[in-house]
């Protein structure tokens, strides 16, 4: 199959199944979510989740997280993963939110990553999530998936990213971020992927490749 149908029928899957999909973080507004992006680096979504809400009554906004210290901060988040660096970045990323950005989170993904604890990952996050860019956040679920689909070869999260930004149309990039995490996070797992359960193993290059491999070791048997 060539790599412009599997994109075809990728799109067609879950623009039909997942019109809506969106992100697992909560949050209420721009700031909320920017601090959750940077709380969910190596960590869970739903780990980040627990935490939050006592994190935003306590720093409802940037001002209030600015003027906060990091060892403040970390009391709230010690249960993230690397909650030093976390607190250090989010009362970073506060101060210069305020101070160079006027308290209004960026678009662009350059802007993004100028503030601490925001890398290109989380940027695109931000900047597709809050501003529906056309910008691909390549994480771990992102990166497997598309290359078991088929859909790149790329051997490193920006080649990912550049390969899905070329390929797929651009209204819906926003969105297949979000239809490869989930797929990634569900059905298509890291050890042991739910092959028989997933709905598109038609179009899938790594199910081609363990079902010839199955019918090779069935003659060998």
């Amino acid at each position: 199959m060539l790599k412009k149908e599997r994109y075809k029928l990728f799109v067609e899957h879950f623009s039909a199944r997942q019109p809506d999909a969106e992100t697992e973080l909560h949050y209420n507004n721009p700031y909320q979510l920017l601090v959750a992006v940077i709380l969910s680096a190596q960590c869970t979504d739903k780990r980040v989740n627990m935490v939050t809400p006592a994190l935003f009554q306590r720093f409802p906004n940037a001002k209030a997280l600015a003027e906060a210290t990091p060892d403040i901060v970390f009391d709230y988040i010690r249960s993230i993963s690397y909650p030093n660096n976390k607190a250090k970045h989010l009362v970073g990323m506060a101060n210069m939110l305020l101070n160079e950005f006027n308290d209004v989170v960026p678009s662009e993904v350059n802007d993004l990553q100028k503030m601490p604890g925001v890398g290109r990952k989380t940027a695109n996050v931000i900047a597709s999530v809050i501003y529906n860019a056309p910008a691909m956040a390549v994480d771990t679920h992102v990166f497997r998936v598309a290359n078991r689909l088929g859909l790149t070869n790329g051997k490193t999260p920006l080649a990912v990213e550049k390969d899905l930004v070329k390929n797929l149309p651009e209204h819906d990039i926003h969105i297949a971020h979000h239809w490869l995490i989930l797929h990634g996070r569900y059905v298509c797992i890291a050890r042991n992927p739910k092959c028989e359960v997933c709905e598109i193993t038609y179009m899938c290059r790594y199910f081609e490749r363990l079902t010839a491999q199955n019918e090779r070791d069935k003659l060998k048997a």
